[in-house]
């Protein structure tokens, strides 16, 4: 018995397995395009969570201590106690970690009392991913 070889079965070329290839790369930067405005999005909603965690944490310092944190003194009062003025009459550590400061884009969150924006109590902002303070994509508590 003697063995004939098939000759409409052959392998795939190099110019065949190129083009899938070349196919499967562009899906794939597509797909990573697309993803990115996704992963912003959740950037943002984050920051926004966050200020609104940092807002809570101010109140209950002022509601503990009877006074705002100056803006001078900023948000690091809800991890460590102030040493300047003005003395919260009770302190307590109300932040974890130093992380806990520093927004998605790892920029700390700013904080302003009297605010600018929220005139009549404070300003808690992230200046978001453009880190440029005053431009629209600055996230806080207004």
């Amino acid at each position: 018995m003697q063995l004939t070889p098939l000759r409409g079965n052959r392998g795939f070329s190099l110019m065949e397995i190129i083009l899938v290839l070349a196919i499967i790369a562009l899906l794939i930067g597509m797909g990573t395009a697309m993803m990115k405005g996704v992963f912003g999005d959740a950037e943002e909603a984050n920051a926004k969570a966050d200020v609104r965690a940092l807002e809570a944490s101010v109140m209950r310092y002022k509601t503990k201590g009877g006074v705002f944190p100056s803006t001078e003194q900023g948000l690091e009062v809800l991890i460590r106690r102030p040493s300047s003025s003005p003395q919260p009459r009770s302190w307590k550590k109300l932040l974890k970690r130093e992380e806990d400061l520093l927004d998605p884009w790892q920029t700390p969150y700013k904080y302003r009392y009297p605010g600018t924006i929220n005139d009549d109590s404070y300003d808690i902002y992230s200046i978001g991913p453009d880190k440029k303070e005053g431009t629209d994509d600055d996230i806080g508590n207004w």
